[in-house]
Parts: structure tokens; C-alpha cells; sequence
């Protein structure tokens, strides 16, 4: 049975109903992994399996149960002051186990976002588009332009053809950002701006104005005025090549735009999804880990407040999931009902583990609506392996409402060079674009740092 878009909405809508009924009677048995992995793809899916995705939800649930209780003997062979090795090794094979089957539903996710419609389709597209497209089409396959420069000022209103490319088509470009979403977690949270300039700023009060009581009568003078701060944010230029052989360009049934911006997609999601997290904002985007820290009790605009682990080089040795609750609370109460956990993947299979101080309920819960990571402490968790791993003095874990705290501009237009001169029997793409961001908000994110 192969899915269309109608039996995967009945599949998920029954799913989703099944799930959440059984979490909220406190038996979840289907991890966010598998549940959060089908809910971000589009719902045209195409060919892929049926059995293919019950299967991986089989399995993560199959995990989880069999992770906790593998966890619960670990947990009472440490009180007991027994040898734990063996546990330990299991239940991080299961952790591996989990992240494996994160991956295989990120790229199932990704396959997704390939388009299913005949790139040729004249339906609600004007006769411009459609000839830019078919021209398009041409260059990329044969470098032959037909007056594609002409075509692609009428279709798009743009100028002249970017030193020797052509703008990407709009929903090629939709698609870069779609895969670049589903990779990066922080650049999906965050508040992404399409900008026309090289630049995009932004005016925010970093001191709101005070007020105070006065006596019958009695006047106390001025207050203290609003404070303001302007914040710019720069596209900086950067590309992606992908290359295709010759005799793949003259294959007329491969979906060649759909394949080359997925292939960009991916490549510029790596570059700023590591930029998103420890970028130095030196000609590309400034991370949410590198900016000045300072203790959250000495938090002042301009910096970012971190929370400590407790442990030197992890967390507590006991109760070690204080310190998430103490990070959870740094945050002001207005920024936390849309406040994430960001963490990597390893740094998850930690928390996994932690129990209340009681040891009776585990401190991460799934939750089929949640994302990938699940919830902690209520919160929902996004794995981001970009974010630095537990080590001694590693700000591990982000916490905060990342659209309101973090900006990512992209100047509009990705333009597509073609090169079949360089590489023999090869034609390079050279995808060109201008990307950013940076912190807006700094008391909107919080940080746990590695540190007794």
C-alpha cells in the first residue's frame, strides 16, 4: 500500500488522537521521535512505505520500554554500589538505538520535501513563470540560456543575470529553506526574516521605564526613561557546489532541480546550523554559545545568563536533574510557555537517565506532539548536535523562547551558476546566497554550563 495524501492524514489524525490519549493517561507508548519525525513531513509523501514508517514507530516504542527498565536496574546497581558495566553498556546501545532511528526519520523528513508536481504544470502559474521554468530547465540540463536572461526579468522582475547564474526558482529556493529547517534546530526555532538589503536591523528596549510611590501632595522627581538599543544583523555571502555527471543532466526522467536543492539544502543547513550554535559571527552567523556569559544571578543586557551543572565535568552526582530545574526557572516566566531545551543528541541520552529526587518518575517524557526530543520538565526538547557535548567548562544546554531571542536573516534570492568547463565528464552548480544571524533577545535564552 503506498501512501497519498489522503490515507497519511487519516494515519496521522488517528495516530496523534491514539498517542495523546495514552500520554495523557500516563502510558505513553510511542517516543516523540517517530511521532514528530512523520508530523514534519509534507503530506506528499509519494512512494514511500506504509510498513516503512509503522515499522520505525514499532521500534521506538519497543526502545523506550525496554530503556527503562534497563535504566531503573542501572540506577538501583549504582545506589547498590554494585558493577554496573554491562547495564551501562546497554542502556547506551539503546540511546544509540534511538538516535539511529531519529536519523532514518530526519531522512524521511528530507525525502519529503522533494516536489511532487510536474515542474512543468501551467496551473496557477502565469506564462512567464511557465517559460522561465521550461528555460530554466534548459540551462540547467544543456547550458543553453534561450533567452532565459530576457525570460527571467519578465517571470520574476529581477535585473540582469548575476554574474554569468540565474535566480532560482521560488520553489526551488522554498525547498533550500525547508531542508535547511529540518536540520538545524535552532534555525527552525528561531525567528527567520527574508531581508532585501545587505542588512536587517532592529530597534529593542533592553530597560523598560520604572515607577515609584509618592506621598499626598508630593512630587519625587523623574524616573528612570526607557532604554533602547539598535541590533543589526548581516547577510554574509555563502555558496554550496554539488556536482552531477554529464550523461545524469541528459537523463530526462530525474527530477534534477528537486535532487540539486535538496543536495544545496543540506550543505548550507550544516554550514549554518554549526554557525547557529558556535558560529563567531566573524563573516557568517554569531552562535547562541559565543557570546559574552555571565552567571544568570549577574545577568545584565548583552550577555547571556548560564545556570551550572553541579558536576565539574557532567552534572550532579545526586540530583543531578536540579540543575535543569534551576535552568528552567532562570528564564522569565513570560518567555516560558514557548521555551524549548536544545541540546545535542549525546547530551539527551544523559538526560534521559535522570530521575526525580525521589527515583520515582523519569524528569524526560515522551510526548508524540513534542518534536524529536520529547519533553523535559514539561518543556519540549530539539536535538541539535551542533551544540556543544557535557565537558568540562561546555555551555551543553540552551534554554529559552529561541523566536524571541534569536534572529536568522537570509537575503532573498539564491542564485545558481553552471560550470561544465572545469571538471571533465562533470557539471559543478555553484548555489549562491547570503545568510545570518545572531542573538535579539538576551534575556530570552538561558544556558547551562558544564561547571561544579
Amino acid at each position: 500500500m503506498k501512501l497519498t495524501r489522503q490515507n497519511i492524514s487519516l494515519v496521522l489524525v488517528a495516530a496523534v488522537a491514539l498517542m495523546a490519549v495514552c500520554a495523557i493517561a500516563g502510558y505513553p507508548i510511542i517516543p516523540p521521535e517517530a511521532l514528530a519525525g512523520i508530523g514534519m513531513m509534507p503530506m506528499a509523501l509519494g512512494d514511500t512505505e506504509v510498513a516503512e514508517i509503522k515499522e520505525l514507530v514499532k521500534k521506538q516504542g519497543e526502545t523506550w520500554g525496554e530503556f527503562m527498565k534497563k535504566n531503573d536496574e542501572l540506577l538501583k546497581a549504582k545506589a547498590e554500589g554494585k558493577a554496573v558495566g554491562d547495564l551501562q553498556a546497554s542502556v547506551d546501545k539503546m540511546n544509540a538505538d534511538f538516535k539511529k532511528m531519529n536519523d532514518d526519520l530526519v531522512e524521511l523528513a528530507k525525502k519529503a520535501q522533494r516536489p511532487q508536481n510536474d515542474p512543468n504544470d501551467k496551473k496557477s502559474l502565469s506564462p512567464e513563470m511557465v517559460a522561465y521554468k521550461q528555460g530554466f530547465s534548459a540551462w540547467v540540463r544543456k547550458g543553453q540560456d534561450n533567452g532565459l536572461e530576457e525570460l527571467q526579468r519578465k517571470a520574476m522582475n529581477s535585473g540582469s543575470a548575476p554574474d554569468g547564474g540565474f535566480l532560482v526558482l521560488p520553489e526551488m529556493d522554498t525547498q533550500i529553506d525547508r531542508v535547511v529547517g529540518v536540520v538545524s534546530a535552532v534555525g527552525r526555532l528561531a525567528d527567520n526574516k527574508t531581508i532585501g538589503s545587505e542588512s536587517y536591523k532592529k530597534i529593542v528596549k533592553k530597560q523598560g521605564m520604572t515607577a515609584r510611590r509618592v506621598g499626598p501632595g508630593a512630587t519625587g522627581g523623574e524616573t528612570d526613561n526607557p532604554k533602547f538599543a539598535e541590533l543589526e544583523f548581516t547577510a554574509y555571502e555563502s555558496e554550496a557546489e554539488p556536482w552531477v555527471h554529464n550523461a545524469t543532466l541528459e537523463d530526462a526522467i530525474i527530477d534534477l532541480e528537486s535532487d540539486l536543492a535538496e543536495e544545496a539544502g543540506v550543505a548550507f543547513a550544516e554550514m549554518e546550523g554549526a554557525e547557529f550554535c558556535v558560529g563567531t559571527g566573524v563573516g557568517g552567523a554569531r552562535g547562541i554559545t559565543m557570546y559574552d556569559m555571565v552567571a544568570n544571578a549577574d545577568y545584565a543586557w548583552g550577555s547571556l545568563g548560564y545556570i551550572k551543572s553541579g558536576g565539574a565535568a557532567g552534572f550532579a552526582a545526586a540530583n543531578p536533574g536540579d540543575a535543569l530545574i534551576s535552568l528552567q526557572h532562570a528564564l522569565k516566566s513570560a518567555y516560558r510557555p514557548g521555551a524549548s531545551f536544545v541540546m545535542a543528541d549525546a547530551t539527551l541520552a544523559l538526560v534521559r537517565q535522570m530521575k526525580d529526587g525521589s527515583g520515582n518518575f523519569y524528569l524526560w517524557q515522551p510526548d508524540p506532539l513534542a518534536g524529536f526530543g520529547g519533553r523535559l520538565l514539561g518543556s519540549p526538547v530539539e536535538t541539535d548536535d551542533n551544540m556543544p557535548i557535557v565537558a568540562a567548562d561546555a555551555l551543553a544546554i540552551a534554554y529559552g523562547d529561541f523566536k524571541r531571542g534569536y534572529v536568522v536573516v537570509r537575503r532573498s534570492g539564491t542564485v545558481l551558476i553552471r560550470d561544465n568547463v572545469t571538471a571533465k565528464g562533470k557539471t559543478k552548480f555553484n548555489f549562491r546566497r547570503r545568510s545570518g544571524g545572531g542573538v535579539k533577545n538576551f534575556e530570552a535564552i538561558k544556558l547551562l554550563k558544564i561547571a561544579a
